[in-house]
């Protein structure tokens, strides 16, 4: 079965086992491995990537099901020379330890702000409910997203 997706803007075609997760897809096939292999139930949110605009585990997607979808991962946001403003202000607050949660909470966040670009802290903290993170807890994540809004006033 060949299933054509739009992946990080280029056009793909995925000739394969439609029930494959677009995780398997991206992580075995595109060598795309931002998108990181964790609980594969779509509990922990490492795996998310923009499917249509919106946030998704990319564990729980079966390919088959996305048929002309466009799909952004955290290698599509930006280049590797100049991360998006999201991950500068992550570095900026020492967000990152293990980095295991890192692309996921990227992916949810972008797609929060794609929808509200001005998002208090418990909206912030609403869109990462379907996100863990074992190692900062979660105030230096809100405290980044809030520092775009300090940034953008600021100019």
């Amino acid at each position: 079965m060949s299933i054509r997706l739009k992946i990080n803007g280029e056009d793909r075609v995925y000739h394969g086992d439609p029930r494959d997760s677009l995780l398997t897809v991206l992580r075995r096939d595109l060598r795309l491995t931002g998108a990181k292999d964790v609980c594969g139930e779509g509990f922990c949110g490492a795996c998310m990537v923009i499917e249509n605009g919106t946030a998704v585990p990319a564990c729980l997607r079966p390919v088959g099901l996305l048929e002309d979808a466009e799909i952004t991962t955290i290698e599509g946001l930006s280049p590797l020379s100049e991360p998006s403003p999201l991950q500068a202000a992550f570095a900026r607050h020492d967000v990152v330890q293990c980095g295991m949660c890192f692309p996921g909470m990227v992916m949810t966040l972008t797609s929060l702000l794609a929808e509200n670009p001005s998002p208090d802290r418990t909206e912030v903290k609403a869109a990462l409910v379907g996100n863990l993170c074992r190692c900062t807890g979660y105030e230096r994540i809100v405290d980044a997203v809030m520092s775009l809004q300090e940034q953008e006033h600021a100019q």
